[in-house]
């Protein structure tokens, strides 16, 4: 498949030869000449000549002199004919049209790009990715997912690739309303991430000396970027198990800050069928003990009185003072005056 239109008319004259060439040059970096005559059985003066005719179309392929002196694909300017299989073109395809739907910020650009691939593609690829058709389920017009441009997450990308110190603006969440200018932030970048359709930068923030997640959508970089630095090691060693438990409100130790115990009058089965992080024992036809853990004590609280049961709180203290607060607040809410 060619991925250039503007190159198309060449393309038909390009024998099946110059095709499997082209293939063997993009599946490994350095191809000795020789190696190269023997997998398509030809002569080395073929493959120069081959390869000659596959410069003059817009490949930049280099040579490479030594013992094994051959030739690379290397990278060039502008982008030349690219050359897929049918399962790498729809592959290709498909990850397009997922991209166009994720909401963080590349959907025009995924559009316009599957558009050009899917206009140089074979009827018979057409009909196969025409067939999968994702929707996007609509998003809340009160809080939309917030926009990031491209530069920026190509800004973070490469300070987070280079190891370098990241200068930037961060927008607060509520601004302050005396309008003073805070100062930079600084921070080592370690990992650029999605989480729930936005993007956050995971950092080493140097002023306050501990791990921070930022969302892109608020960062404006700053040029030039620190000193490289030697990264540290990211609490846990898995990126995706610190995000997700910064969003839980674990600690670094992976364990949730409140943890409770309480005896619920229901079958144990009942119980765990809405239970996803807690452990279920049962104690008895309609009676069962529920340890469950929670970011705090009042969501813990909150979360065992979705039961429609008598609830008793084993421990510890701050679990039972949860409840009463709650319990208050909702006779409060109920009756419409301070009870």
């Amino acid at each position: 498949m060619a991925a250039s239109p503007g190159k198309m008319g060449s393309m038909p004259k390009t024998s099946a030869r110059l095709l499997a060439l082209l293939s063997l040059l993009q599946a490994r970096r350095d191809w000795p000449g020789a190696l190269l005559a023997e997998r398509l059985d030809i002569s080395p003066r073929t493959v120069r000549r081959d390869v000659d005719r596959l410069r003059e179309l817009g490949y930049p392929i280099v040579a490479f002199k030594g013992p094994d002196g051959g030739y690379r694909l290397d990278a060039g300017t502008e982008l030349p004919p690219l050359l897929f299989d049918d399962e790498q073109a729809v592959a290709l395809a498909i990850a397009l049209q997922v991209a166009t739907t994720t909401g963080v910020g590349i959907e025009e650009a995924a559009a316009r790009a599957l558009n050009t691939v899917r206009q140089v593609m074979p009827a018979r690829l057409r009909r196969r990715i025409d067939t999968f058709q994702v929707t996007a389920v609509e998003r809340s017009a009160t809080w939309p997912d917030p926009q990031v441009g491209s530069g920026v997450l190509m800004a973070l990308g490469a300070a987070v690739h280079a190891r370098e110190v990241l200068r930037f603006d961060y927008t607060p969440a509520i601004p302050d309303d005396n309008g003073a200018q805070t100062p930079p932030r600084r921070a080592q970048p370690h990992h650029l991430v999605t989480w729930s359709g936005r993007w956050y930068l995971v950092a080493w923030d140097l002023d306050r000396e501990d791990w921070r997640t930022f969302r892109a959508d608020r960062i404006t970089p700053r040029t030039p970027t620190g000193p490289r630095f030697t990264p540290r090691e990211l609490p846990g060693g898995d990126v995706a198990a610190f995000v997700a438990g910064r969003f839980r409100g674990v600690d670094d130790s992976g364990h949730w800050p409140c943890r409770g115990e309480v005896i619920i009058g229901l079958p144990a089965a009942v119980v765990s069928r809405y239970t996803r992080d807690g452990v279920v024992e049962e104690l008895g036809q309609n009676r069962c003990r529920l340890i469950l853990s929670s970011w705090s004590w009042h969501g813990l609280a909150a979360s065992v009185g979705k039961f429609d049961a008598d609830i008793e709180v084993v421990g510890p203290a701050e679990l039972k003072d949860a409840c009463a607060q709650l319990a208050r607040r909702y006779a409060k809410a109920a009756t419409g005056h301070d009870s």
